[in-house]
């Protein structure tokens, strides 16, 4: 996604160029440009044909951006209405079809049973639920036997998990991308 003018563009694939709606919620916090080209150019050839958790997806941007890089299926998960409506709006704006969910990520992870290929961790910094989020993700077998977890936070916080292997970390700023996978037996 590229930003122009407040508005965020699909960087890439079937959907290239295509304008999301302009973000006016206070309460979402976008992925930078940098950031997102980081995390998508590291998993361009992983994406296509994959199931995606797009947890605390905000506007929905990273998910979309997954789906139009050919993702099978992407679900989007937040427990803002506001959020789930923008989403919502974006998928129809670029005549995308995926399931959009409105409820609390870790009561959604407690239901399901199929494993996703890439899930996508961008919760509120200081909300201290990436490790309930990866227990629970463990705990469950929600993520594929070669599947990949991307979690975005703030350089001081650590993200580690004894189920996962941190398959590679890329720091920008204050912002890191930890990108991890099922601990090797």
């Amino acid at each position: 996604m590229k930003n122009y003018g407040g508005y965020m563009r699909v960087t890439t694939g079937s959907r290239k160029g295509g304008r999301l709606v302009k973000n006016n919620l206070s309460h979402v916090r976008p992925t930078t440009d940098k950031v997102k080209q980081a995390l998508f150019t590291k998993l361009q050839f992983f994406i296509a044909g994959k199931r995606v958790l797009d947890l605390f997806c905000g506007t929905g941007a990273l998910g979309i951006e997954a789906l139009s890089r050919g993702a099978e299926e992407v679900i989007f998960v937040d427990k803002s209405f506001k959020s789930i409506q923008m989403t919502k709006q974006n998928l129809i704006k670029l005549s995308l079809d995926a399931d959009v969910f409105k409820t609390d990520a870790l009561k959604f992870l407690e239901k399901q049973n199929e494993p996703f290929d890439l899930i996508l961790i961008d919760p509120p910094y200081s909300s201290g639920l990436y490790f309930p989020v990866l227990d629970l993700i463990y705990k469950r077998n929600l993520l594929a036997k070669d599947g990949v977890i991307v979690c975005e936070h703030e350089k001081w916080q650590e993200i580690k998990h004894d189920g996962f292997d941190i398959l590679d970390e890329k720091k920008y700023g204050n912002i890191v991308l930890t990108f991890l996978e099922n601990k090797v037996s």
